[in-house]
């Protein structure tokens, strides 16, 4: 366990450490965004996979993969490794060009899913995970004439933080922090009619066991509760980077919900089928999948 910071440190990092880490990140940022697309994307890649591999949290990625893949030898788990660090490299990259590759880089399938989702009268729910540039999902789907908010933990750096949501506001919805305040906003933004994003890959402490490439992880369980409580349309929906900054968005029609008269049993038997689907999802392409998150109890 970390040893607590003490205040001093505290002090520091929020004088210092913030600022600095702010400037850098906006003028990585500035330098992302005065480059093309394509060459924005391609440098993101190449610094992603020549220096990611060698970061402390590519141990916790290999150790993920060795266990989700045990078929897999040391060579096809570091191709791996650097192929995911290729796509976070790029993701970052393309933070300042979500509008163009909404408007000019998406290929959709299911766009009559995203219909009916626009015109049903009623609010919704899409549910992913972090594959290949998950920013892009909102965006085409204002594109597409559906304003879709988003959950999303704040980074600790305000500055960053700040940085993060004018970058998602351009081309999305409203976005909505983690936290009680946020539930409470997630649950207003439902109830008056809105739509909204969630990723359901990421570990959650106080959240609900649920199997995911064999191993139970702690999932959190509110897409699913929400759906089945205000009867929403709870659509899964996949982002796959073909090539380069080029993206295949597969909508998949809303699932149907169990109906076994118990809320919490049926929210758990969703969040396994969503689990299973998205493993599937990873299976395939399992370099554009985020390894590093601790996503299972070590």
């Amino acid at each position: 366990m970390a040893k607590p910071r003490s205040p001093l440190q505290k002090w520091l990092t929020r004088r210092i450490g913030y600022p600095v880490e702010g400037m850098l990140v906006h003028g990585v940022c500035g330098l992302f965004r005065a480059l093309p697309l394509d060459r924005a994307s391609a440098l993101g890649g190449w610094i992603g996979r020549t220096v990611g591999p060698w970061l402390p949290n590519s141990a916790r990625a290999r150790r993920n993969l060795a266990r989700a893949f045990p078929e897999k030898g040391r060579a096809e788990i570091e191709a791996i490794v650097r192929g995911m660090w290729d796509n976070l490299g790029r993701t970052i990259a393309e933070y300042p060009h979500l509008e163009q590759i909404g408007r000019e880089r998406v290929e959709v399938v299911g766009a009559e899913h995203v219909d009916r989702l626009r015109e049903d009268g009623k609010a919704g729910i899409i549910v992913t995970g972090h594959l290949a540039n998950w920013e892009v999902q909102p965006v085409a789907a204002r594109l597409h004439g559906l304003e879709v908010g988003a959950v999303y933990r704040a980074p600790n750096n305000p500055i960053v933080a700040e940085l993060l949501l004018k970058l998602r506001g351009v081309a999305s919805g409203p976005q909505i922090p983690k936290g009680p305040d946020g539930a409470r906003m997630l649950l207003r933004h439902l109830t008056r009619g809105g739509h909204v994003g969630m990723l359901i890959d990421q570990k959650m402490n106080d959240g609900i066991p649920v199997p995911f490439f064999g191993r139970d992880a702690m999932t959190a369980p509110a897409a699913a509760v929400l759906g089945i409580k205000l009867n929403l349309p709870l659509c899964p929906t996949r982002t796959e980077r073909l090539e380069g900054a080029n993206f295949r968005l597969t909508v998949l029609p809303p699932e149907e919900y169990p109906t076994s008269g118990d809320r919490n049993a049926d929210a758990r038997i969703l969040m396994e089928r969503l689990n299973r689907l998205l493993e599937d999802w990873i299976r395939d392409k399992p370099a554009q999948w985020l390894w590093i998150h601790r996503r299972w109890p070590d």
